[in-house]
């Protein structure tokens, strides 16, 4: 069968998500490493009153204007435009707060991921519950509202997250994916649903206030594979307004970023895990076993199947680095000699090969937003270095990338000494485009194998289109059983093992940024 045959009859797949600076769509064949088409939209988040928050107008501008590229792509390549599909998948930043009335009206805007203005609700859940609650998750943003005694709180029908929210506009189903709703409220593994003592302890706080149980708040968890809904005349309109989309077609739950993270690199399995960079850069862990101890560096999550993983998440990943590479864009520019922005990169990248290990004495900081791993509550980006530091291109590029990895390896050195082991790490994101150098010093940073390969180049989307996928085989397989045999039995991996001198640089680097957060800190306090 052709794909054109794929597309006409609907044995596909359609992924969508929807990510922090672009809404991307992906669609794949009966053999889900086949990319049939893609089709993507730029956008950014915005500070309003103190909050960092998208326009919901802007998430269906960006969703009909991503899926309407990819029935152009599709056209493009192979002569046809989808009207339907064998399943679609959501996915979107994890965490934050929409919160809605009985009418579905939106109460307050958007609160992202990106907020950090939930100190006193994250410390007092955690107290409550006995485990990490970070200040991005939805129950953190929830509580603080109670705790200020913002007007909606009292009108509060329904919290959700980003996905959550696509997937009920698209099927009228209040339902989650386990791993997205793992960063609304704690998950007990056991039983794949909110955690019940939790919930209990929650309800005995704040009921008063909230007028109902919090469950009666949160979405329908449900596994992967599970039925999530079907595609509703409605929800075609809004997906695509050209009314050529047909209804009926079914839904996987939605999920978070981080989970399609995990599809799209085959890191579900114990002592496997991902590293995800792009404007934020996190790491998941698949746990052997429970951790002992409470970390404020850790987030307790889980895989789109339920199993428990370790999250370290962090608010400022490669924009930064972007920042400085459209400087010396420009520098190009205007000297003549023009470069796309993939050569530059390339040639910057390349440059801090030559770098010494540790970055010759250089810092880079790469905070735009607060940092809570860090300590930091507000984001103050910054470049560092001594009379005595080897101030080169060289090194100023491999500070730079070093810069990424800081705080990340930061919260892994706590991983580490809770014995927790990885066999290997899956890297994605635009950062490892350019082959060997990104990929090379992460290995460095984490003392672990770090694999990358093709069929994590488009990032969630195809990894939310492997999850609607598996719908069709859910009854038959697990979860990694069909990414193992079904998915990723031919992919083609590059594997970095970590290069000694890359450790031990790194690690004086490191020490040398821990010590550094005082500056990080003092211009938090001054500028």
């Amino acid at each position: 069968m052709s794909a054109a045959d794929d597309i006409t009859a609907g044995r596909t797949s359609l992924g969508i998500e929807l990510g922090s600076t672009r809404i991307k769509a992906c669609l794949i064949g009966e053999d889900a490493t086949e990319v049939l088409a893609t089709g993507s939209f730029s956008w950014e988040n915005r500070l309003e009153d103190g909050l960092w928050t998208y326009a919901l107008d802007e998430v269906w501008k960006g969703l009909q204007a991503a899926y309407a590229a990819l029935v152009d792509d599709a056209e493009s390549r192979h002569g046809i435009r989808p009207r339907t599909f064998g399943a679609i998948g959501v996915s979107a930043m994890m965490h934050g707060y929409l919160a809605f009335d009985e009418a579905g009206e939106l109460l307050v805007p958007f609160r992202t991921w990106r907020n950090t203005n939930t100190a006193a609700a994250a410390e007092e859940l955690t107290g409550l519950f006995g485990v990490n609650i970070p200040l991005r998750w939805s129950i953190a943003h929830l509580h603080q509202a109670v705790l200020d005694e913002e007007k909606h709180v009292p009108r509060l029908d329904f919290v959700t997250t980003l996905a959550g929210y696509v997937h009920q506009r698209l099927t009228g189903e209040k339902v989650l994916g386990v791993g997205d709703a793992s960063g609304m409220f704690p998950i007990d593994s056991a039983t794949g649903d909110y955690d019940q003592r939790m919930l209990d302890a929650y309800d005995a706080l704040a009921s008063e206030r909230l007028g109902r149980p919090v469950r009666e708040l949160l979405p329908r968890v449900l596994p992967a594979g599970a039925a999530a809904g079907t595609l509703t005349e409605d929800g075609a309109s809004l997906l695509d307004p050209s009314g050529a989309l047909r209804a009926g077609v079914p839904l996987c739950p939605p999920e978070g970023d981080a989970g399609t993270g995990m599809v799209a690199t085959n890191s579900v399995a114990p002592r496997t895990g991902n590293v995800s960079a792009g404007t934020s850069i996190f790491a998941m862990v698949v746990l052997e076993r429970p951790l002992e101890n409470v970390h404020h560096e850790l987030d307790l999550v889980t895989t789109p199947a339920g199993d428990p993983v370790a999250m370290v998440h962090c608010n400022n990943g490669a924009s930064e680095l972007a920042a400085w590479a459209g400087m010396f864009a420009r520098f190009a520019a205007a000297s003549g000699t023009p470069l796309d922005d993939d050569a530059v990169f390339d040639v910057l990248f390349r440059e801090a090969l030559e770098g010494e290990a540790d970055a010759g004495g250089l810092l880079a900081y790469n905070h735009l937003a607060g940092e809570p791993i860090a300590g930091l509550a507000a984001g103050r980006p910054l470049f560092v270095r001594s009379p005595d530091s080897e101030f080169t291109l060289a090194n100023v590029m491999r500070a730079q990338l070093y810069g990424v990895f800081g705080t990340l390896a930061l919260g892994m050195k706590v991983l580490e000494g809770e014995g927790v082991e990885i066999d290997r790490m899956f890297a994605h994101g635009g950062m490892f485009r350019t082959a060997g150098v990104a990929q090379r010093f992460l290995a460095g940073a984490l003392g672990a194998p770090v694999a990358v390969g093709d069929l994590a180049s488009e990032g969630g989307a195809w990894g939310i289109a492997v999850l609607a996928s598996y719908l069709a085989h859910a009854d038959a397989e697990d979860l990694g059983s069909y990414l193992d045999r079904g998915v990723f039995a031919s992919a083609s991996l590059a594997v970095a093992d970590p290069d000694p001198a890359d450790v031990a640089g790194f690690a004086t680097y490191l020490d040398r940024y821990r010590a550094g957060l005082a500056i990080e800190a003092a211009a938090v306090e001054s500028l």
